[in-house]
């Protein structure tokens, strides 16, 4: 059972990180295993790498399955549809918050420099709304030895924001003007671009796991706060506008609910059948 429970979870994290704004991490807070994902993926890295198996190939399954089949689904959603795609990615990070001020105590827990560092984390994140303007770039079709260079640089900065809730990986990627050429080769299936780019993503990871496995032993509850303002952060990167069409108002609200309801429905599903978080 667990094993399936954790191709699911997966699939949601893999799907998530395709869309500019939207944090694996943050799916993983809400599915309540992401402290057991960062002691994994160091864990991965050490000489009891053996034992995360059972833990990572039901998850890698997941997500390489959100990867292959859910890009050009995203592709073309966020090409036609752009506004109520966005917002029912609103309405999930929107419904992930009580949960994780509740997993964190914070009635109990928070001191002034708590609520100080959630603020500060917010707009951070929100400050880059300005940088949104940088464009995706162009598919990079012919690659030169650079651009493998470029590629192999962009998934391992974009792995860093992955795994950091709020900070979404797509979002880096499209600032580095990467966007574009990942997402074609996921949908292509270009091997020597998926491999380049997946080298860079194993280094980020193991780096930016120690540490931040580091701040949550020492620091927990200021790391949740982060995190938390990471997370409220992100809906003011993501918010796409409002335009003036009825019919496209009324989607994005009913997209808006589903995910408020997505969120609802995932946290009590993890809260009953428990976590590891």
């Amino acid at each position: 059972m667990f094993v399936w429970r954790n191709i699911y979870r997966g699939l949601l994290m893999g799907v998530s990180d395709l869309i500019p704004g939207v944090s694996g991490g943050t799916i993983a807070m809400v599915l309540g295993i992401y402290r057991r994902l960062i002691s994994g993926i160091n864990g991965l890295m050490s000489k009891k790498w053996k034992k995360e198996l059972g833990f990572f190939i039901p998850l890698l399954i997941g997500v390489g399955l959100a990867l292959l089949l859910v890009s050009q689904l995203m592709e073309k959603l966020l090409n036609d549809y752009p506004q109520p795609t966005f917002f029912f990615f609103i309405g999930l990070i929107i419904g992930v918050v009580p949960f994780l001020l509740r997993k964190v105590e914070y009635k109990k827990t928070f001191e002034p420099v708590h609520y100080g560092l959630l603020l500060l984390a917010a707009v951070l994140i929100a400050s880059t709304l300005f940088l949104k303007g940088e464009g995706s770039g162009e598919i990079m079709k012919s690659l030169s030895t650079m651009d493998y260079v470029t590629l192999f640089f962009s998934g391992w900065l974009a792995s860093t924001a992955m795994i950091l809730p709020g900070v979404s990986g797509s979002f880096v990627l499209l600032l580095l003007g990467s966007y574009q050429t990942v997402i074609h080769g996921l949908s292509s299936f270009q091997i020597p671009l998926l491999l380049t780019v997946g080298a860079g993503i194993i280094i980020g990871l193991s780096l930016t796991g120690k540490l931040i496995s580091l701040l949550l032993k020492k620091y927990t509850v200021a790391t949740y706060s982060v995190m938390i303002g990471l997370v409220i952060g992100s809906v003011v990167v993501l918010y796409p506008g409002f335009k003036s069409d009825i019919m496209l108002g009324i989607a994005s609200v009913v997209t808006l609910l589903l995910g408020l309801g997505a969120a609802f429905i995932l946290g009590k599903i993890e809260h009953k059948q428990g976590n590891t978080d």
